[in-house]
């Protein structure tokens, strides 16, 4: 989100007014096709009781620091402050907090911390500034002035998916830096860039290079010995993301 407004980041108040429809319908289409794909895996009665865990102190803590560096987002977000100190501060002082009470939790942050992922993002940035070079920002630009001309509600939905597309295929980062250095020319409508930010953010649940938050996520769950392929994502994403991305453009504008 922050990539694809970047200065022109909307207050919370307007942001709220923009897309708390879109992402209510998005999530109730997302869990009911969960609900239906999964269905037959949901009605096996478990044999035993899962055993109970007791969250540490440290957890309690680490939980704490989670809620408070939320505050302090939605805080700064309000007051249209650029989020990217804010962020940085926050989480350092939640790290804080962790190792006030444990001190051996450093040396399992940066153990656990997805360090091949850094260059991964810089290596996107470098992608980007290449084909914007090439020519792609006015492609992208021309692309999106087409849909701008189109029913609302077809420009809404097309430029949605054709922008889930392109994410799919190369990482929803570098279209978020394409499709807002895009944006920001004149003649495109505000609709378009509501769907366009849509795109960006539901777009990549069809499949795992989509997003790096799901990349993030499939590492975290390896390391709990639970490993989802690319195919098992991708037969899922067929059924959720289309539906979503609908659901959630079509409403992007009322």
């Amino acid at each position: 989100n922050l990539v694809v407004f970047g200065a022109e980041m909307p207050p919370l108040s307007a942001w709220l007014r923009i897309f708390s429809l879109p992402s209510l319908f998005s999530i109730v289409v997302t869990l009911a096709a969960l609900y239906w794909i999964s269905r037959s895996s949901l009605s096996v009665r478990l044999e035993a009781e899962p055993a109970q865990i007791r969250l540490s102190s440290s957890g309690r803590l680490a939980g704490y620091g989670l809620i408070f560096s939320a505050a302090v987002l939605i805080a700064a977000s309000a007051m249209r402050i650029d989020l990217g100190l804010p962020t940085l501060v926050a989480a350092l002082i939640a790290l804080a907090l962790v190792i006030i009470r444990d001190r051996g939790a450093l040396g399992g942050v940066i153990r656990e911390v997805s360090w091949s992922v850094l260059p991964l993002v810089a290596g996107l940035f470098v992608i980007v500034e290449a084909v914007n070079r090439a020519g792609a920002l006015q492609l992208a630009h021309d692309a999106l002035i087409g849909t701008a001309r189109l029913v609302p509600t077809l420009g809404r939905v097309v430029s949605a998916f054709g922008v889930a597309a392109v994410a799919n295929l190369m990482n929803n980062l570098p279209v978020g830096l394409a499709g807002g250095a895009a944006l920001r020319h004149d003649g495109i409508p505000a609709s378009i860039a509501h769907s366009v930010l849509i795109g960006v953010d539901l777009g990549p649940n069809l499949s795992v290079t989509g997003s790096l938050a799901t990349i993030l996520w499939l590492i975290a769950l390896r390391r709990e010995g639970i490993n989802v392929s690319a195919w098992q994502f991708l037969k899922a994403g067929m059924v959720v993301m289309p539906f979503a991305l609908f659901a959630a453009a079509l409403v992007a504008g009322i």
